[in-house]
């Protein structure tokens, strides 16, 4: 369907410049993976900056239909813009998906500050240049040659442009697409490689969405990622996965000069999550993150922030955000062993890993544990669960040829299914072992061995995962049926098994009596994760309860985080 020119910059404009960016975006998103080489050669800007798109038309949509519901004429300019940039922040994926979400904050910063109906040419002109400014403050060491300079240099030519909005969008285009021809010129690792930044490739396409929402007309140029580099050649390139460029030199950072072949390095760990925190706490933090590792960005206020950096000790960051705020939605990619650390220059592309494992865990503390062990996590937040596309991106970001599946709740066996079978499409072979808990995942986890055979393996891991019964200790929330017996709001639960075994209201009697029920069949092992509301003496209670009455039964603690359960029981 033909996409009808707006006049101005109202709610109408918002929601057609989201969905036309989030199709640009889809378009170009194998393009912009495949020339991503910086900071960190994982091919996946392309698809990160899809996803940040997707989030903020979502939510502008949602806005849309929520008027709707209610019978009245639609969302104002401010809701539309608001909505956008919430959308951008709580859904950013990777380096440049964060800034991008600064970008859409700051124009949403103007577009909705004067509460009018809709905005002008002068009011474009505004807001592109508070988005890049923004931006550029939200990174810790900003560098020229990324997406940070082609957002400065669209806001410098839409601020020297006379007209209405499509005239000034056209003029930040144009400007964008000179400066994102420029990039090679100014990181070396883009000129070595012979591509342009991805990142700012992905925002070229974000402003050409900007100029058919005026307009009515696709801007002309390059479609593709294969801009002339300095030295005067189309070149577009496969990048090395999980490469780093810089250790100390955050994405959208360093000196003009880029980098030399020498200094192809970095951190293991990618880590984001958002924060609810003060401004105060938040400032803090990013000093204690700076000094933790590279490419550093913080967006967000309000109270709500988006947290990205790149660290050798994921923990240590997951940390420093729970000491600034509540950070939830935590995201740890593992880089890959081996591929993270060293000169790579001269040497021949990474092959993928022969076979990794990737695991749904529901709290902070797990998502640490499990990275640690080498496994590549998905937080699942109570009341939010994973999509099968989460799921997918998780499964590529792994980059192996065989995967291990561990979903670690029985209400994403289907998810985990629908991601397995799309991972298996795009060549990958995946098992799906379902795991009902994060106590089965962890068994089957101790036992995975990537020498083995992966059929040997995935069987060696679905049997440590079926010897494993689990339990978790949980408050009701409501009046309700269960197996056994009636509960009132407040009561605490003991659940075996995914079914309600005990009903009581003292959280010690009531872990105990799960834990004396599991026991009395046997077992070696008893594993406890606790929550973060969990009382402080029950863990004691329970490793002496299990000593002193069950000689030859070992204990493990875990700390879990914000994980929904109070308590999380498994026994081997």
């Amino acid at each position: 369907m033909a996409q009808v020119p707006q006049t101005f910059f109202d709610a109408l404009a918002v929601r057609a410049w989201c969905g036309l960016a989030l199709d640009a975006l889809g378009r170009a998103r194998e393009e912009i993976d495949a020339i991503n080489v910086y900071p960190v050669a994982d091919g996946d800007t392309g698809t990160n900056l899809y996803l940040t798109v997707e989030s903020a038309a979502t939510a502008v949509e949602a806005v849309f239909a929520g008027y709707a519901a209610e019978g009245s004429e639609g969302p104002t300019l401010a809701d539309a813009a608001r909505a956008m940039a919430h959308g951008a922040l709580i859904g950013a994926r990777g380096n440049s998906g964060t800034i991008l979400a600064q970008l859409l904050r700051g124009m949403a910063q103007v577009l909705a500050g004067d509460e009018a109906a809709h905005a002008d040419g002068q009011g474009l002109r505004r807001a592109l240049r508070t988005a890049a400014d923004s931006a550029r403050q939200a990174v810790a060491h900003p560098v020229e040659g990324t997406v940070l300079t082609v957002a400065s240099a669209a806001a410098d030519a839409a601020g020297a442009a006379e007209g209405d909005c499509g005239e000034v969008a056209r003029a930040a285009y144009d400007g964008a697409r000179t400066a994102l021809a420029a990039t090679p010129g100014q990181l070396a690792v883009l000129r070595r490689a012979g591509v342009v930044d991805a990142g700012g490739r992905g925002l070229v396409a974000v402003l050409a969405a900007l100029v058919e929402t005026f307009t009515g007309e696709t801007p002309g140029g390059p479609a593709s990622g294969a801009y002339r580099n300095t030295a005067g050649a189309h070149a577009r390139v496969r990048p090395v996965p999980h490469a780093r460029v810089g250790h100390g030199e955050p994405a959208g950072c360093a000196d003009g000069g880029g980098v030399t072949e020498a200094t192809v390095a970095g951190p293991a760990y990618e880590v984001i999550y958002l924060l609810e925190a003060e401004d105060a706490a938040v400032e803090r933090l990013r000093k204690r993150l700076d000094g933790l590792g590279d490419s550093l960005v913080v967006v967000g206020g309000d109270g709500l922030w988006n947290v990205h950096v790149h660290v050798d000790d994921a923990g240590a960051a997951v940390e420093a955000g729970v000491e600034a705020g509540r950070p939830h939605r935590i995201r740890i990619a593992h880089f890959g062993a081996g591929d993270a650390h060293g000169p790579r220059a001269g040497r021949p592309p990474v092959e993928r890993a022969a076979r990794a494992v990737v695991a749904v865990v529901p709290g902070e503390g797990l998502a640490v544990l499990y990275t640690g062990a080498g496994a590549t996590t998905v937080l699942a937040r109570p009341g939010e669960p994973p999509a099968s596309g989460e799921l997918v991106e998780a499964v590529r970001r792994a980059h192996a040829h065989e995967v291990v599946l561990l979903p670690n709740d029985a209400e994403l066996r289907h998810t985990a299914a629908a991601a397995a079978e799309q991972a298996r499409a795009e060549g990958l072979r995946v098992a799906l072992i379902p795991t009902r808990s994060a106590v089965q995942g962890i068994a089957a986890l101790a036992v995975h061995e990537p020498e083995r055979r992966f059929d040997e393996d995935v069987v060696a891991m679905t049997s440590a995962a079926g010897a494993t019964r689990y339990a978790e200790i949980a408050v009701a929330e409501r009046q309700s049926w269960t197996m056994a017996g009636i509960c009132q709001a407040g009561d605490v639960l003991g659940l075996i098994d995914g079914d309600v075994a005990v009903i009581g209201d003292d959280v010690t009697a009531t872990a105990t009596a799960v834990l004396d029920r599991m026991l009395s069949a046997g077992g070696e092992m008893v594993t406890l994760v606790l929550g973060d509301e969990t009382p402080h003496t029950l863990a004691t209670h329970l490793e002496t309860h299990v000593r002193e009455g069950y000689l030859a039964v070992d204990t493990v603690l875990y700390q879990g985080g914000r994980q929904g359960a109070l308590l999380l029981i498994g026994v081997e």
